[in-house]
């Protein structure tokens, strides 16, 4: 029961992520990428310290100073960088299919970093989900989009953050460390700034869509704290690739895109390579 539970906490994170993204996709047509992540990062930091405060949760705290932690919130900030850069600048359905392939990096992270043995069924699998994204990129083809290269760096910097975190020692409350992530977030939008168009003041329906990309967010994200705390992550990991699913469905019906046949390929490759090295890990640990 406790697995159904935490499957169905999954599925809703990955739903409410999906239609964030959606947000952030309708927003980057009337603000500069800077404005969108800046608004995003500060309004997620005051969300989140409201929670904090309600939960007494440390704010300021000395493990925040330790090494993997500064690591995995500089890694977080970046991966969200690219990827609403890769949203704003490129269909949703590809950004969101290229964003599948993070667990198969985590994969070959944890080989690098921890020594972890991996057999030659996984390799494959991460070299087929690799296959999978080159079908979605088609570098060196009319349909290459030079701007997708955003989301597969966005990919890189998530699979850091979670090998960072898998490398924490500490025991800091999750709202603490998504407070100083969002913060963190901010303030990359300021940084950026000089690269982008001058801000826009918002109008009222737009502001409704910040508040829109904001609230899926909060919600998304304790939706996969709460699955991750309450169920085998072997069991319900494999469930973050209904993501796909909603954001294809929401850019085709919302945005009215048409992914090609190789990008919707592409796309099933990656997420059935992943799942299979989810399985994989799953059976080998049970084996042990």
């Amino acid at each position: 029961m406790e697995n159904l539970r935490g499957i169905l906490f999954m599925i809703l994170a990955m739903a409410g992520f999906a239609f964030e993204d959606l947000f952030i996709k309708m927003l980057s047509a009337y603000f500069p990428i800077s404005e969108v992540i800046m608004i995003l990062g500060f309004t997620g930091s005051i969300v989140f310290l409201i929670i904090a405060i309600f939960q007494n949760a440390p704010i300021i705290h000395k493990d925040l100073l330790d090494k993997y932690v500064i690591m995995r919130t500089i890694c977080e900030l970046l991966g969200a960088v690219f990827f609403v850069t890769a949203i704003a600048l490129t269909p949703l359905s590809s950004a969101s299919a290229i964003l599948q392939i993070t667990p198969l990096l985590v994969t070959i992270g944890a080989v690098i970093f921890f020594r972890e043995k991996v057999g030659w069924r996984r390799w494959s699998a991460v070299f087929v989900g690799f296959m999978g994204v080159l079908l979605i990129l088609r570098p060196g083809f009319g349909g290459f989009m030079p701007a997708s290269i955003f989301a597969l760096l966005g990919s890189v910097f998530l699979a850091a953050r979670d090998l960072s975190t898998r490398a924490m020692k500490v025991d800091l409350p999750s709202v603490t460390i998504a407070l100083y992530a969002f913060i963190a977030f901010g303030i990359s939008g300021i940084l950026i700034i000089p690269f982008n168009s001058p801000m826009v003041i918002p109008s009222l329906n737009q502001i409704m869509y910040f508040i829109g990309a904001s609230t899926f967010g909060v919600f998304a994200y304790y939706s996969l704290v709460i699955s991750s705390r309450i169920g085998e992550m072997s069991v319900i990991s494999p469930f973050r690739y209904s993501r796909i699913v909603f954001a294809m469905l929401l850019a085709i019906i919302i945005l009215g895109e048409r992914p090609d046949s190789f990008t919707l390929i592409g796309a099933a490759i990656i997420v059935l390579s992943g799942m299979y090295t989810f399985v994989r890990e799953n059976l080998l640990k049970k084996s042990n």
